[in-house]
Formats: C-alpha cells, structure tokens, sequence
C-alpha cells in the first residue's frame, strides 16, 4: 500500500502522525512525503536553512520515505502564493504517486499555511478524483501547538474519528522529534517530549491502549 503525508512546514508529520507512519513502514508499505513550504531569507538565515533542510533528510531516513517531494512554497507566507499554483503542484505529487491513504493536516489549524494547504489539497481530493488517484481513504491529523491552539469554533474543531494504536512507536516517534533541533520544544511546551506522549496516552486512553494517534476521517471510498 502507498500512503502520503502532506505537511506544510516539515515536522508536522511527525508530530501529527508520526506513530503512525512508523506503524505503516513496520507493516511495509511505502511511504511519501510532501512538504509544502521552506524557509527562505531574510526570515531565516542561509545557515537556519541549510540545518532545516538536513533534519529533513535525517527524519525522511529515519521513516525509509521512498521519496519527498519538497514544493519550496514560502514559509508563513502561503498567502501571498496564487492558490491556483499551489493547487497544481499539490496535484502533480497526488498523481504520480497514486496513494491509497493521504495523511492531512487539519483544516482548523490556528496556523494560517495549515488551513490554506488543507483547502488547496481538498480541490486536488475531490470524492470524484480520488478512485482515479488510487486514493481510498483521506485523513486528517492532529498538530500539537497549531490544531490545539486555534480559537474555539465548532465548525473548525478537530473531532477525532479514527485513532491508531502507536504503543510500539511512541519513543521512536519522540526520538524523531528530536531530530528537529531549530524546530523541537523544551519541557514544558507543547511539542516538549512530555507533551507529545501526553496527547498520545490520552489518545490511547480513549480505545484502550496505552499510546494512540487520532485522526479525523475526512473521507473513505469502500
């Protein structure tokens, strides 16, 4: 099976579903990874964005991606980018790669870049498009100090409908995390090692189990 994880800045995914995809590559299936935006100057220096594009390849290693595709869209400034573009490319990834499951991020994100891949990428999934991408299942994930800090309005709030053992994944999952030197928090912040496995073992608590991702089923062909 081929799955893809579309993120805007690149530790979404692992904050999000990392547990997850480790489950997917234990089980061998092959994964994508698509990241929407870079850092660019002046925002960030030539040096802060050499080091974010090595963590990228060190976490794309340690999941065994097949391939990432890295859009290079301006960081916090999806705004200024014609939606239209953004929409294709998004596309052109979609396509090539034919996924049967497409990990999201949420739509009600506080993160403005969350919520317009999250729209741009819906055009590209349409119910109508997806048997002919191969897709058969469109998830959305959870991202800690994004998806938890956005404003609490019902039609935006992340209402987790799928959730995914990750026991066996957690402490390779914060391991992961940690690779994230210019992104990863400290304790206590919310994407601190302590937080990550606090949400997950709540997570878990709601199935029974110890440690869990949860997602929000955004559309399943069956």
């Amino acid at each position: 099976m081929k799955v893809i994880v579309i993120s805007v800045h690149p530790d979404d995914e692992t904050l999000g579903c990392g547990g997850t995809l480790l489950k997917h590559s234990a089980q061998g299936n092959d994964l994508f990874w698509l990241i929407a935006t870079k850092a660019n100057e002046p925002q960030w220096s030539a040096q802060e964005i050499a080091r974010k594009a090595a963590e990228v390849d060190k976490v794309a290693k340690a999941y065994g991606m097949e391939q990432v595709f890295r859009l290079g869209f301006p960081a916090a400034r999806l705004d200024t980018v014609p939606r239209v573009d953004l929409i294709e490319r998004i596309r052109e990834v979609v396509s090539k790669v034919k996924p049967e499951t497409v990990y999201l991020v949420h739509g009600g994100d506080v993160h403005t870049d969350h919520r317009i891949v999250f729209d741009a990428s819906m055009s590209v999934l349409k119910p109508f498009y997806m048997a002919g991408l191969g897709i058969r299942k469109v998830l959305c994930y959870e991202t800690l100090s994004s998806t938890d800090a956005a404003a609490p309005q019902v039609e935006k709030a992340f209402v987790p409908n799928v959730f995914c053992d990750i026991t066996p994944h957690i402490d390779r999952k914060i391991e992961i995390v940690a690779l994230y030197e210019t992104e990863a928090h400290p304790d206590p912040m919310p994407r601190g090692p302590s937080a990550i496995r606090a949400l997950a073992r709540y997570r878990g608590a709601t199935i029974g189990v110890e440690y869990a991702e949860a997602f929000m089923l955004v559309r399943e062909l069956v």
